[in-house]
């Protein structure tokens, strides 16, 4: 892959950046097109992988903030999910790290083909489960299975993490949480915890380059700000549409390359 010069490198990565940080106000999945730029750049990928998930968790902790109020009326289960959340992350970090850069090239394209999928179809699948089960239904995911779930998806985030906001809700839904702000507030908590205690250990092991990251991280957070506007200008299904199509056509050029 032939790298883009050192110039433009910065103003690329500051410029996707930004978009990410729209597309993740309006509709989610900024990070489906930030770590393939990180790796056009010449970035290798764990170091690409780590750095993302540097320069993107600040939005996530400020979406957390926003939600404080809902989060203050969750249940008791969010303590145990968040201690589950936090041992999966530590490990699904420790798993990159020690994964050779060879192997993690190969693995690329079939991790960014599961985050595109999840993408895809994650909210369509959410709505057919609540069009499924009756209002008044008292079936709730026991917490017995709630929580080696939640175990699985944060080894998935602290390792890779594209979409697994998605999966979270879905496991909030089974679990029995139904109201929409509460469960939005429990998934941006739980993925700031998750990317919070990876990035961590990203930084104690020297992965993340911080140049760029701090760089994407002011340009994310303009985004964020901005995408208020954004959301009221565009349909979050236009944004959605994008995002998956781009994920496509870079999921194609990872398995060609």
């Amino acid at each position: 892959m032939s790298n883009l010069s050192e110039a433009w490198s910065p103003l690329l990565l500051f410029s996707v950046a930004l978009v990410a940080g729209v597309v993740n106000g309006v509709a989610g999945g900024g990070g489906l097109i930030l770590f393939p730029t990180l790796i056009l750049t010449g970035m290798p990928p764990i170091q690409a992988n780590a750095t993302n998930t540097a320069s993107l968790w600040v939005g996530t902790v400020a979406s957390t903030i926003a939600y404080r109020q809902e989060l203050a009326g969750l249940r008791q289960e969010l303590l145990l999910l968040t201690s589950t959340s936090i041992t999966g992350g530590i490990l699904g970090a420790y798993l990159l790290l020690q994964t050779p850069t060879d192997t993690f090239t190969v693995l690329i394209p079939y991790l960014m083909l599961t985050a595109t999928l999840i993408f895809a179809f994650g909210q369509p699948t959410i709505r057919w489960m609540r069009a499924r089960t009756p209002a008044q239904a008292q079936y709730r995911l026991p917490l017995a299975i709630g929580l080696p779930l939640q175990f699985a998806i944060a080894i998935y985030i602290g390792f890779f993490g594209g979409g697994a906001g998605i999966v979270i809700l879905a496991l909030l839904d089974l679990m029995g949480l139904k109201n929409v702000h509460a469960m939005n507030a429990a998934k941006t908590w739980l993925a700031a915890c998750t990317n919070g205690i990876a990035m961590l250990a990203f930084i104690l092991a020297h992965a993340v380059l911080w140049s760029q990251a701090l760089l994407m991280a002011v340009g994310a957070s303009i985004g964020g700000y901005a995408s208020a506007y954004f959301a009221r200008q565009l349909h979050p299904a236009w944004v959605r549409g994008i995002v998956i199509s781009a994920g496509c056509a870079i999921t194609t050029y990872f398995f060609v390359k």
